[in-house]
């Protein structure tokens, strides 16, 4: 196993800059991105990991060779939060069609995997004779800087051939690289948490920004309504003023015919009123 240089090389400027949480190849030169996903962010990680294993597995160095000879990637994610509705604590994704037609006839061309661990759903106080290998495999994954100290530690080192195998590969890698790694790890998950909270704050700006405009177009309506009845009220009064004009002019209008002498039928006739209503005028 070699642990390798975690950060993705940008093939073109405008391609996010990426650095995995730790990436190692083994002997068959599988290659594995080992994630660790503490908290629930709001940075999409159910985009970003795919993301992750596209780039991981474009990455290989395939000039002048058959697709072929296309290694192994996968991408490991290690959750600290429950994701998904099933008891599984590993699920594994690939390329399958609607209805779980695979993509590839067997298995072992199947190079491309998405792997996540759900570690809450392992009770870790179960006695370690019934815990099967996946839930050992995480409790040592949890625990193993406690070594000979943890009782189940101990006997998974004294037992287990894999746990075995494991810890003869953690002592091949130096103190400093262990450190190296370590310190990596850390500056990554600080810059995971920069990247969250710069991310809470510009929605946080995006929405009091879309507030404020909704308040601005709120009011502007509110303007624009007051002015329409403000208008609506004016063409009422100045349509009132046009009426007792009109009504003022046939009343004059009235008048004069009947001083020239003009009978009161023939004034109707003239104006289109009742005999009626031209006696009231003439005399009001």
């Amino acid at each position: 196993m070699v642990v390798k240089n975690s950060e993705m090389v940008k093939d073109y400027s405008k391609m996010k800059s990426l650095r995995l949480d730790l990436l190692v190849e083994f002997d068959d030169q599988t290659t594995v991105d080992l994630e660790m996903q503490l908290r629930q962010t709001k940075d999409n990680m159910m985009n970003r990991f795919p993301y992750y294993s596209a780039r991981l597995h474009g990455s290989q160095d395939m000039e002048g060779k058959s697709y072929s000879q296309l290694k192994e990637t996968i991408v490991m994610i290690f959750f600290n939060v429950s994701i998904f509705a099933n008891d599984n604590i590993c699920n594994t994704f690939r390329y399958k069609c609607d209805g779980d037609l695979p993509f590839v006839k067997e298995e072992k061309e199947d190079r491309m995997k998405l792997r996540t661990i759900e570690m809450p759903k392992v009770d870790l106080n179960k006695p370690l004779e019934d815990m099967n290998e996946q839930e050992k495999m995480i409790y040592y994954f949890l625990n193993c800087h406690k070594g000979m100290d943890d009782s189940k530690i101990k006997v998974m080192i004294e037992k287990d051939e894999v746990i075995q195998m494991l810890e003869k590969r953690v002592e091949t890698i130096s103190d400093d690289r262990w450190k190296k790694i370590i310190e990596d790890f850390q500056k990554l998950h600080e810059n995971e948490e920069r990247i969250e909270l710069q991310l809470e704050l510009e929605e946080a700006q995006r929405q009091m920004k879309e507030a404020r405009k909704d308040k601005e177009e709120a009011r502007k309506e509110k303007e624009e309504a007051h002015k329409e009845k403000e208008e609506a009220h004016k063409e009422k009064e100045e349509a009132r003023k046009a009426i007792l004009e009109a009504d003022k002019k046939v009343e004059q209008m009235v008048r004069k015919m009947h001083e020239s002498g003009l009978s009161l039928e023939q004034i109707s006739a003239y104006c289109s009123l009742n005999v009626n209503e031209i006696q009231m005028l003439i005399k009001s």
